[in-house]
């Protein structure tokens, strides 16, 4: 075992009525940057809950920076790793201000509550202006476009000084064209050296950013496939994975798929 990787789960399962995520191998290792794909129902949001700590596993181990589950106190190991989710979106006070979702990071809270400290508004204005609102530090929740809260909430992971970092769906609810902003800034964030290291939960192909290495390829709670993204993101792969005849093609480093429902094709 690589002491540097962030990331090892082995043969993890989750049962409650029924199997949820069986025998689940998966390890994030040095300068690897993963996306996790599957249809609905393959078990993501099960994985990133059983990571968090929000479901107990039935067998099997996790760990999270040399830290195990059921041995350390997750609630300061999460404090390790974020999470950036449009499901957080609606939690969050209308009357909020930016600079408190930003600070709420540091406490891993929602709706944030306190005096904070002098080193602490400075930290949250640099990291205005890393998530491109520098000036908008003192705007209401409310006042956000959808693309400018998915940066809030990248600001707010960053506070907490996160080693790793979940982007769940990240894009859902923007527009085509905010869409398109926020994965060109993501790609720029991804780049920069002080950056965490990024995992990206998407059911689309064309979101997988260039600095993306990896792909965990999931399919009824199991792994269907893992490893370096261009050795995943395959044809045959994806189609059992999705359960229709999918055909990927890459066009330099971005990937589209062509999809055959009942002998009509559709490209996404």
């Amino acid at each position: 075992m690589n002491p540097e990787d962030l990331l090892r789960i082995n043969g993890l399962r989750v049962e409650r009525s029924r199997s949820i995520l069986d025998n689940l191998d998966w390890t994030i290792g040095p300068n690897e940057q993963w996306a996790i794909m599957g249809a609905n129902g393959s078990g993501k949001t099960s994985l990133l809950k059983a990571v968090f700590g929000y479901l107990t596993p039935t067998a099997g181990t996790i760990e999270v920076a040399g830290e195990r589950f059921g041995a350390a106190d997750w609630a300061v190991v999460r404090n390790r790793i974020g999470l950036v989710s449009h499901s957080l979106q609606p939690r969050i006070l209308e009357d909020e201000t930016v600079e408190e979702v930003i600070l709420s990071g540091k406490r891993s809270q929602l709706n944030y509550w306190g005096d904070p400290t002098a080193g602490e508004i400075r930290g949250v204005r640099r990291i205005l202006r890393e998530v491109d609102l520098a000036g908008r530090g003192k705007d209401f929740w409310r006042h956000l476009s959808q693309g400018e809260r998915q940066r809030a909430l990248l600001g707010r992971a960053l506070h907490g000084r996160r080693r790793l970092l979940f982007l769940d769906e990240p894009c859902a609810g923007l527009d085509p064209v905010a869409r398109v902003r926020f994965l060109r800034y993501l790609e720029q964030f991804a780049a920069k050296p002080t950056a965490p290291r990024l995992v990206l939960v998407t059911h689309h192909i064309e979101e997988i950013i260039p600095s993306i290495t990896h792909v965990l390829l999931l399919k009824a709670g199991t792994v269907l496939a893992s490893g370096p993204k261009t050795e995943v993101l395959r044809s045959a792969l994806v189609s059992e994975a999705f359960g229709e005849r999918i055909t990927v093609r890459r066009y330099a480093e971005s990937w589209r798929l062509q999809i055959d429902i009942d002998g009509a094709d559709g490209w996404f």
